[in-house]
């Protein structure tokens, strides 16, 4: 039997660590010391498990392998992270959606190997209502130019970390504003991201997205296959600055992330948009249950 084991066929929640095998739900899996705990020094990718199979699997490694790189973190061989994750999904149902975490942090503070692990989970109903129904975004603003973070030469952009307390801090001012996410705005008036997805819209034939090289915004592994592939609906794809009152006027603005696909965003900051005949084909497109 290999070192990560084998995981019985059904739904319910469950995880995997490299080098234990699988282990119940409830089970500690970080040492109390464990630098991904005590700092939040870590990185971790999500995957959309449809029918099975982590879509995207090779672009969300690539983009760990990048972040690793970027905060110095030692990553296990990739065939050693991938026989994790199928591990983790083998007998999964296939009509299940899924959403397949890949976790690596720091390790023990004394030092030693990184912790990884790999949990999945059904996708949640908020999730898949969201595809259906659309939701409701206000900007947020973060405080900094849209260019501050990638003229740090010292300071990792664009990378998935496990220090998530800013992300958590916008969810939970959307939820004490009844809003269901927000778009950060940059101090020189910027949209740049959400803090789970990235913000596409549509202006003519040609739909967009923010720059990432530019911004140190997270480079979305949905957001580059919905562009790379639009074509195929008589588009063209392209990336660039955008502003709040831009997107109030755009045909369409969405969020795109690894779990809840595309998302229409049908109110901005209080103002109830008409909804975009392209939503279906643009989820049409990233291959997304639509429920």
């Amino acid at each position: 039997m290999s070192s990560v084991g084998k995981v019985a066929a059904d739904p319910t929640a469950r995880m995997v660590v490299l080098g234990r095998g699988p282990v119940p739900g409830g089970e500690p899996v970080l040492r109390g010391d464990d630098l991904g705990v005590l700092r939040g020094d870590g990185l971790f990718e999500t995957m959309h498990l449809r029918h099975g199979r982590p879509w995207l699997r090779d672009e969300h490694l690539a983009r760990l392998a990048a972040a690793a790189a970027a905060v110095e973190l030692t990553l296990p061989p990739p065939a050693a992270l991938i026989e994790l994750l199928d591990t983790a999904r083998t007998g999964w149902p296939a009509q299940v959606e899924g959403a397949l975490r890949l976790v690596c942090t720091r390790g023990p503070e004394a030092g030693g190997p990184p912790t990884v692990y790999a949990t999945l989970t059904p996708v949640p109903a908020s999730s898949r209502a969201a595809r259906r129904n659309g939701i409701g975004v206000a900007t947020l603003p973060l405080g900094v130019p849209a260019d501050a973070r990638t003229g740090l030469d010292w300071l990792p952009a664009g990378i998935k970390s496990t220090s998530y307390a800013v992300n958590s801090a916008a969810r939970r001012w959307a939820d004490r504003a009844g809003v269901d996410d927000v778009l950060w705005v940059s101090s020189d008036g910027y949209a740049l991201e959400g803090p789970t997805a990235n913000v596409v819209w549509l202006t003519g034939d040609t739909l967009c997205t923010v720059p990432a090289a530019t911004t140190g915004i997270l480079p979305g592994t949905t957001v580059a296959w919905l562009l790379g592939n639009v074509g195929e609906l008589g588009l063209t794809a392209t990336e660039r600055m955008v502003t709040p009152a831009e997107l109030h006027a755009a045909d369409g603005v969405w969020f795109t992330s690894s779990v809840r696909g595309l998302t229409e965003i049908h109110t901005l900051d209080g103002v109830r948009r008409a909804g975009c005949p392209r939503t279906h084909a643009l989820q049409a497109v990233l291959g997304f249950p639509v429920p």
